[in-house]
């Protein structure tokens, strides 16, 4: 019997699930890691003290509109309750960075993974505006149902305690919510999912396009609806499979994790597919991932499960969980099911069990806000501007689009969203140019470069542009078009500037 037959046997007995267990920690880990490294460089200037929308000020209103700082507490659980200040959203967000690092290099056990979770749920729930997407209460309900893997205490990589099986079908059961809202919120929404040409212009309008994004936009629109009807199959059918037998999940998620893969390299979408891809990785069992993973580390696996004993206790604990995921699904599985489709939705002020929902509708063309500030002491036509560049978002057509993912460059996001609006519909961009007006460094620190270095700007404008990808061959990546003004310019002595930041006790 050789090595490879030996193995199979070893994990087809029991619960087999070691090494299923050991990539899941490792990857969700990573993602943490990426997102409290956001949040340690970001969190300060988007809502510090002197924010562009302060944390302090939105818990206080919090607090006024329920009535007491407990009833804040039971409703936006998060430990800034306690206190909140620039040093400890700094100190939370590195400590969060470190602690991933813990668990990324093979120490994890409950009480850590707890601990990242409760410290990653508090961020979320002030971020406000800057942490409203899908994959913030996604990363919450994957992190919850993570620390049931682990031993209470016991972190080594592959510890006696066997990988409770009930919580390896809580992560299916999370994937296949995943998929299926994904899917149902396109067959529901934007016809384009309907007739296949939704791709003719997502690649060119999602928030933050990379290199590859150009290319794709140009492919043939044939392609681009065999893409669609990929995808469509992909959300709607194949996750079904996860609840199948050994081949059909396996199958399956080879499928699902190669599909999130082909979206990693195809765009900037923060770190949504990396932890899409942890609830598809409970499709596979030790005897597919035994064929991929290093020798040594399946000979450790091997050993533990070999070692290994029940445990009436973690037993238990997989059951109570089931019990209360199940009863949780039932608003999401009822929303799901419903005409009226929620996407991205969290029915439980700890966000355990929620909907989830992506590109219901897609841009058909790309309006970008390009800001501009000038020292010039009066505006004339012959008026000098100088831009400001973002770190990710288009601006310079000459310039090459990133590559960011799965870190985030959370103001660029939403001035993405800002851009198909107003700005009364997103009043903190009159924050962002009293910020600018005075050369605030911590907001400074979100862009990629200052062009006012020695001296603030006396006005600051917005203007809106049309881009779209330059043809494939030219040397510049956008082309752009002036379609209007976003906002008038700007100073720092603007009376109606000052009585709106007062208003919303902005005026630092």
């Amino acid at each position: 019997m050789n090595d490879h037959d030996f193995l199979q046997r070893v994990f087809a007995r029991g619960n087999s699930y070691w090494l299923t267990r050991f990539v899941i920690l490792r990857l969700i880990s990573f993602v943490y890691a990426i997102a409290f490294l956001v949040a340690a460089r970001q969190l300060v200037p988007l809502i510090g003290e002197h924010g562009l929308t302060p944390a302090n000020h939105f818990l206080e209103a919090m607090q006024a509109q329920l009535g007491s700082r407990m009833a804040g507490l039971l409703q936006l659980p998060t430990l800034f309750w306690l206190a909140i200040s620039d040093n400890f959203l700094s100190i939370l967000s590195w400590s969060g960075f470190a602690l991933s690092l813990v668990v990324l290099a093979g120490y994890a056990n409950a009480i850590i993974l707890a601990i990242l979770w409760m410290m990653y749920m508090s961020i979320v729930h002030v971020g406000q505006i800057w942490y409203g997407y899908g994959w913030e209460i996604q990363l919450l309900e994957t992190g919850f149902l993570s620390i049931f893997l682990c031993p209470l205490l016991d972190g080594r990589p592959f510890p006696k305690c066997r990988p409770p099986l009930l919580v390896i079908w809580l992560f299916r059961w999370l994937g296949f919510r995943i998929m299926i809202g994904a899917g149902l919120i396109k067959m529901r929404g934007d016809s384009c999912w309907r007739d296949l040409t939704c791709l003719y212009y997502h690649y060119e309008t999602q928030p933050i396009p990379n290199p590859l994004s150009r290319y794709l936009h140009f492919a043939p629109h044939w392609f681009h609806q065999l893409e669609t009807a990929w995808n469509h199959f992909v959300e709607l059918i194949v996750p079904w499979f996860s609840f199948g037998p050994r081949t059909a999940r396996h199958i399956a998620g080879v499928l699902l994790v190669s599909f999130q893969i082909i979206l990693i390299i195809s765009g900037n979408l923060s770190f949504l597919n990396y932890v899409t891809i942890i609830p598809f990785l409970a499709c596979f069992d030790d005897t597919f991932l035994c064929r991929i993973l290093p020798k040594s580390l399946v000979r450790r696996a091997e050993k533990a499960a070999q070692e290994s004993e029940p445990s009436r206790i973690n037993n238990s604990i997989a059951i109570a969980l089931s019990i209360l995921i199940a009863y949780l699904s039932i608003a999401p599985v009822l929303n799901l099911v419903s005409g009226r489709q929620l996407m991205n939705y969290s029915y439980d002020p700890l966000d355990l069990v929620n909907t989830y929902g992506a590109f219901g509708t897609v841009g058909r063309e790309r309006d970008e806000i390009v800001f501009e500030g000038t020292q010039d002491a009066f505006i004339t036509g012959d008026t000098k501007w100088q831009e400001y560049e973002f770190k990710a978002k288009p601006g310079d057509p000459n310039r090459r689009p990133a590559i960011i993912a799965p870190y985030q460059c959370r103001i660029d996001w939403q001035i993405w969203f800002a851009a198909m609006a107003s700005p009364a519909e997103y009043p903190w961009t009159l924050h962002f140019v009293w910020k600018l007006l005075h050369n605030d460094p911590s907001t400074l620190s979100l862009l990629a470069y200052n062009p006012f270095p020695n001296a603030p700007p006396r006005y600051i404008r917005a203007r809106l542009y049309r881009y779209q990808f330059a043809p494939i061959g030219d040397r510049a990546w956008w082309k752009r078009e002036r379609i209007g003004e976003w906002l008038p310019a700007l100073s720092a002595d603007d009376a109606e500037l000052r009585r709106l930041l007062g208003a919303m006790n902005w005026l630092d």
